[in-house]
């Protein structure tokens, strides 16, 4: 007896894993019912677009045994099943995309003037430390002429040798982070345009091929 059950069990697991999502076709809804024919008790109404996980398929009689997302078996007719959601509901996820692709632009327009006003801060920076640099290597060639110590010479000569080499390193990653700056606004600039156009170009290719279709039928075809 257990070993029966345990058989059972891994057969209701097989079969759970094998189902396939499938989607109520493009009706304003359908029946579930207990069995496969329309004398069966209707479970519920499916309404188009919505997800099932299609269990078994009966040839003979068209009908599919079907899960619904909280968990209610029951049997819809396989002809109001399709792999894919409805046309709806298709249309509404590609308009949630062409207004996030709308959007897109706008944050990357902040994004942009974020780099344009740190490229200028560092410009101002590179311009500070260049003077430093520049006043520095003036008292630096005075230096040299004003004292007859050669020991204090030497020493000063040395601190300002030092100083010289540390500006001129910042000097150096100023300029880089501007170049940094100006590669990243380039790229920026591109993707707004890239945006845009990938956005015209979806809608134009998509929109043409939805449409509805019209529910067909009464009660007949539950």
């Amino acid at each position: 007896m257990t070993r029966f059950l345990l058989l059972l069990l891994c057969l209701c697991g097989i079969g759970q894993a094998l189902a396939e999502t499938r989607y109520v076709t493009d009706m304003s809804q359908i029946a579930m019912r207990r069995g496969e024919s329309t004398k069966y008790k209707i479970l519920d109404f499916l309404k188009s677009g919505t997800p099932v996980q299609e269990l078994r398929v009966n040839e003979s009689t068209g009908y599919s045994r079907v899960r619904t997302e909280d968990g209610t078996i029951g049997y819809v007719l396989t002809r109001q099943l399709q792999d894919e959601p409805g046309a709806r509901d298709r249309l509404v996820a590609m308009e949630a995309r062409l207004l996030e692709l709308q959007q897109a632009p706008d944050q990357l327009a902040v994004k942009l003037n974020e780099l344009r006003s740190e490229h200028e801060r560092l410009t101002r920076d590179h311009k500070v430390l260049a003077r430093d640099k520049e006043r520095i290597e003036s008292e630096l060639a005075e230096l040299k002429y004003a004292s007859a110590n050669v020991e204090v010479v030497t020493r000063e000569r040395s601190k300002l040798r030092t100083r010289v080499a540390e500006l001129t390193r910042k000097i150096e990653d100023v300029e880089q982070k501007s170049r940094d700056l100006k590669n990243k606004t380039n790229q920026h600039w591109f993707l707004i345009g890239a945006g845009v156009v990938i956005g015209s170009i979806l809608i134009g290719l998509v929109l043409p091929h939805l449409r509805f279709r019209r529910r067909k039928g009464g009660w007949g075809s539950f």
